[in-house]
């Protein structure tokens, strides 16, 4: 069966030793005879990755084959890949990995078995070979089985480096998913998120189109004894692990969710843990998973003792734990909840001037789920040393290949059903910007998180925060009613004020974004030129003498600036644009503030308007479309 399964990739002359799924004894066992790493004094194998720390976005691409042509949403994030290049990347794994030893792992991406694939993970080295056997699903007897075919192979060969000229690759490193062939290539790293974060691209294209399941990178958690379920949305470095592994409730998963019909259901059977600065007090349940089985990334291990120090960021403040998810002593094993009742945003704000709570209403919602502002922190990706002011569409833009309007459209249907309350809790600085202030203390923003899961912030008292539409609550148990209020605790008001307006403007011609952390200030310019470029070609007389002033329309310009499809037509792709152009600026006031349902659900029509090729469009069509929604 092996055989074939390796077959149906291209690895039918394999001429070294085939380890077909071992035990994470037997594995672990492998990776100190080869010198991949060490056992530290918890019993956890603890490895380093070389040169790269984290993920590597500039060398991920997507094949283009025509199955997917018109289907990803193509840009600086889904970054094509040719079918020619790939099949001589293709060529150059297979040779690499038929002349090695290596270990195969059978796994299940997704708890739900109606809403499950089968990923059949290839590799040389038995520590990420422990990676994927503690991070997926782990399969019973029966799916075993039954595994062949499998629906997704994954390819890794960290020691082969590529030559870009050859290749087609930016670098020596690439990851390449091909979704004709069914397949993920890893090639020249040795950093295993990128193998856990490849697969959940793949799943997050496939549950959408195959199952009506919204696929969100966030844990989930539910409360042992009513059953209810809470979602943490947030991008690495927010919090989304710490705070969903909650001591009072049940860990469903810390990373990556398909919600369907009337449930939620974990993607993975593990959990992937930062674990800079992490300890046994502030961080009991991860602490404690750290142990035989589990595996430590890059963390600084002492040479005599072989102790970990996980305050040591000398190799990368990204430090990284993976265990499976039973390690947490209150884990739902089986991976499964019901609809949410609670959602959480989790935001890193390194201008420190989001409150570090407030509640959304369901627009407020729809368009905080659409720009997911949060900052990158450092570690998290290869040359972010120290958090970066980002915008990252639904929380997880990296990992989602489809039009982040067909993911908003599911999401708001399924939070109006659900009737779920959401709120915005600020993990990052307050009291001054990074730099300046201080981070949110983890207790506080855990008495936050408390108040939001049982209900009790809904007694409190409400202030509306204009600058950035979400209610805020006047006092809270366990919290200080001068943090609730970000302004007060500035030394200098005026100074937050300036901050404030630059984050909800985001007016990249003046100096004082840069002040607050300027790293969207080129970025914004191209897309704002576009924007209004675009607008003045079609709306010839109606055209802006100067640059759109509503600065919520520059959010969406740099989401929707990454949503443009290619299509046969050169002009279709013209139109594309300018209809982007068109919804920024012209629906954010009309429509985004009061309506962000319609709006998302109009500019969802026109774009499969668009895909249709056999429907000719002119430009007046689609102004006259436009208008009469506005209507």
């Amino acid at each position: 069966m092996i055989h074939d399964q390796l077959a149906a990739c291209g690895l039918d002359g394999c001429r070294g030793a085939i380890l077909v799924d071992a035990s994470p004894a037997v594995l672990v066992e492998k990776a100190l005879n080869s010198n991949e790493g060490h056992i530290t004094s918890t019993g956890a194998l603890a490895v380093r990755t070389g040169r790269y720390t984290g993920r590597s976005p500039e060398d991920r691409f997507i094949v283009d084959t025509p199955d997917v042509h018109d289907k990803i949403a193509w840009g600086n994030v889904n970054k094509p890949f040719s079918m020619e290049d790939y099949a001589k990347v293709k060529e150059a794994v297979v040779h690499y990995l038929e002349s090695r030893d290596i270990y195969i792992v059978h796994a299940i991406a997704g708890a739900d078995r109606r809403w499950c694939r089968k990923f059949l993970v290839v590799c040389d080295r038995a520590s990420q070979a422990l990676f994927a056997r503690q991070l997926l699903v782990r399969p019973s007897k029966r799916q075993i089985a039954d595994f062949e075919p499998q629906d997704f192979s994954v390819l890794a060969a960290p020691g082969l480096k590529l030559d870009p000229k050859r290749h087609g690759t930016r670098s020596e490193a690439a990851v390449l998913i091909n979704f004709q062939e069914r397949e993920i290539l890893i090639c020249g790293t040795r950093y295993s998120g990128e193998i856990k974060k490849s697969i959940f691209s793949v799943m997050n294209y496939l549950m959408p189109i195959e199952g009506n399941v919204l696929p969100m990178h966030a844990s989930a958690n539910m409360d042992p004894t009513t059953g209810e379920t809470a979602i943490f949305f947030g991008l690495s470095g927010t919090g989304k692990t710490t705070l969903s592994a909650d001591p009072q409730r049940m860990l469903i998963g810390d990373d990556e969710h398909g919600w369907a019909e009337n449930s939620v259901f974990n993607f993975e059977g593990g959990c992937y843990a930062k674990a800079i600065r992490i300890s046994a007090v502030t961080e009991p349940e991860i602490f404690n998973a750290i142990r035989f089985g589990s595996i430590c990334e890059n963390v600084v291990i002492d040479n005599v003792t072989r102790l970990p120090d996980y305050f040591d960021g000398s190799i990368t403040e990204n430090t990284r734990v993976a265990y499976p998810i039973d390690f947490i002593a209150n884990a739902q094993v089986m991976g499964q909840g019901r609809y949410p009742n609670v959602i959480i945003f989790l935001t890193c704000d390194s201008f420190g001037v989001l409150p570090p709570i407030s509640r959304l209403s369901r627009n407020a919602a729809m368009y905080h789920f659409l720009s997911g502002f949060t900052s990158k922190v450092a570690g998290t990706e290869r040359g972010v040393s120290e958090p970066q002011p980002t915008f990252s569409t639904l929380f997880g833009e990296p990992f989602m290949p489809l039009s982040p309007l067909l993911y908003a459209d599911m999401f708001g249907k399924k939070i109006d059903r659900a009737g779920t309350r959401v709120y915005l809790i600020n993990t990052g600085w307050t009291g001054g910007p990074y730099g300046t202030g201080n981070r949110i203390d983890l207790t506080s923003t855990r008495h936050m998180v408390s108040a939001a899961l049982n209900g009790l912030i809904e007694n409190a008292d409400f202030k509306h925060d204009p600058v950035f539409n979400v209610d805020v609550p006047l006092e809270l148990d366990g919290v200080a009613s001068s943090m609730l209020n970000p302004r007060d605790t500035w030394v200098d008001k005026e100074a937050y004020d300036e901050a404030a307006r630059a984050l909800a403007q985001i007016d990249v011609e003046k100096d004082d974004v840069g002040a607050c952390g300027g790293h969207v200030r080129e970025e914004l310019l191209v897309v704002r030129e576009r924007a209004n470029h675009g607008a003045r070609r079609m709306l010839g007389a109606y055209a802006f003498e100067k640059p759109a002033e509503p600065v919520q329309i520059f959010r969406h310009i740099v989401q929707y600036s990454n949503i443009h499809r290619t299509t046969s037509s050169s002009y279709s792709r013209e139109i594309h644009a300018d209809l982007q152009a068109w919804i920024s600026l012209f629906c954010v006031h009309t429509i985004l503030s009061a309506l962000v349902p319609t709006f998302i659900a109009i500019s969802y029509k026109c774009e499969k308007i668009i895909e249709k090729r056999s429907l000719v469009l002119t430009k007046n069509t689609i102004w006259d479309k436009g208008a009469s929604h506005l209507s």
